[in-house]
């Protein structure tokens, strides 16, 4: 019977108050909320030179906003230049803000053993775009962004949901950096402009 085997499932000694804690949480949320902002300036917002590239935070879970499912930032590509190159569980959206250019998308197979692991297929696909536009990258894509302008920086807007790293899915795979990127450099609003007033020259030298 049932009951047989309570010898088993009575034991232990430890307790908590896990429950409790979620009612608590839901009831001090509201205050705990409204230190959180609404509004996030431009002078709040940090720069990062990141192997991905010239980054912009806009939104993050590191920044004490009222955001808790997206990530947004801003990018920068210089002229002629290009993004890096990455893979990651979660779904991506673009919103080109500024210039054109293109993407370079390489879907992947999911192969399940005793681990996963994600193989590229052979097909390279180019998605050209321009400022307005909207670009969609699926779930595990492998992608990188290019300005084709020699003249003009790219800005380019990104949102990320940030659920799948949150469920434990933070599966992000770096494959190359960009050419701007430098371990251990940190940037601000000038180095920004600095680095595009010499991809400027570069590009007519």
């Amino acid at each position: 019977m049932a009951w047989g085997e309570s010898k088993t499932w009575l034991s232990g000694n430890q307790t908590a108050n896990f429950y409790r804690g979620l009612l608590d949480e839901s009831r001090d949320r509201p205050e705990n909320s409204k230190g959180k902002k609404r509004v996030v300036k431009p002078i709040e917002m940090p720069w990062e030179l990141a192997p991905q590239g010239i980054l912009k935070h806009m939104i993050n879970s590191q920044m004490d906003t009222l955001m808790e499912t997206v990530d947004v930032y801003m990018q920068i590509i210089p002229p002629g230049s290009r993004s890096g190159k990455h893979r990651h569980l979660a779904e991506e959206c673009l919103y080109i803000l500024e210039g054109k250019g293109y993407d370079e998308h390489v879907d992947c197979d999911v192969e399940i053993t005793d681990k996963y692991e994600f193989v590229p297929q052979g097909e390279m696909k180019r998605f050209d775009w321009r400022q307005g536009d909207v670009v969609y990258i699926p779930p595990n894509t492998i992608h990188q962004h290019f300005n084709s302008s020699e003249t003009k920086p790219l800005r380019i807007i990104s949102a990320i949901n940030r659920i799948y790293r949150f469920s434990g899915l933070n599966d992000l795979e770096q494959i190359e950096n960009a050419p701007e990127y430098q371990e251990g450099k940190t940037i601000d609003s000038a180095e920004v402009q600095r680095i595009l007033e010499s991809s400027k020259i570069a590009q007519k030298s």
